[in-house]
């Protein structure tokens, strides 16, 4: 079986028939990253020749954390906010021109709409928010495959350590950290949760979560 047709097979049922994994044919690309390919579908995009060198507890849950993106609609869509951003400008300076109120109104309602999609989508606060909502999804879905509750938090942890210690930009590698320190607070919420459960620490106290 190959490393794609076994990533599919990692798929939930409700994303199966419109979610699709493929080998990245761009030059240069991301270790994984996802694309819209047509109307309700989707295309997770790895980079197989980097894949290739991550365990592969690490491998599954970075493929889970595309999934939970996907889920949380956090798909990161083409760039019509800069042709509308311009249209727009273009519009009103027309517009202050031959002075017809109405029409610069609209021209700067959409120059404003467009900004502020434009603002939404480069907020990096939103896209770490993104990320940590996308990596519990990757938890609950490792969960719904087999995983335990420590080891998918230890498997995170793992991959994204490892994403720090390759990732050379800083603002990047700082991105993997934050992730990470969400990810260490959130297992330690978990670890609180399942020990009140069971009524004790000590069945979880042995397992590092954190890889």
């Amino acid at each position: 079986m190959s490393e794609l047709q076994r990533l599919k097979g990692l798929l939930p049922p409700e994303n199966q028939s419109w979610v699709f994994v493929e080998a990245a044919a761009a030059i240069e690309p991301p270790l994984i990253t996802l694309e819209e390919i047509g109307r309700d579908e989707v295309e997770i995009q790895i980079d197989l020749e980097q894949w290739e060198f991550l365990a592969q507890d690490h491998r599954n849950m970075l493929f889970w954390h595309e999934v939970g993106r996907i889920q949380d609609d956090s798909i990161p869509r083409d760039g019509w906010e800069m042709a509308a951003l311009a249209i727009g400008l273009g519009g009103a300076i027309g517009e202050l021109w031959v002075q017809d109120g109405l029409l610069l109104l609209m021209a700067l309602g959409l120059s404003g709409f467009a900004g502020y999609r434009l603002y939404l989508k480069n907020n990096s606060e939103k896209k770490l928010q993104d990320a940590i909502s996308a990596d519990e999804r990757a938890i609950d879905l490792a969960c719904r495959f087999g995983y335990s509750v420590p080891n998918a938090y230890k498997s995170l942890g793992g991959a994204l350590k490892e994403l720090v210690e390759k990732t050379r930009k800083k603002k990047k590698r700082s991105f993997y950290e934050d992730r990470l320190e969400a990810l260490r607070k959130s297992a330690s919420k978990a670890r609180a949760e399942m020990a009140q459960q069971e009524g004790s620490a000590e069945s979880l106290t042995s397992e590092n979560v954190y890889g």
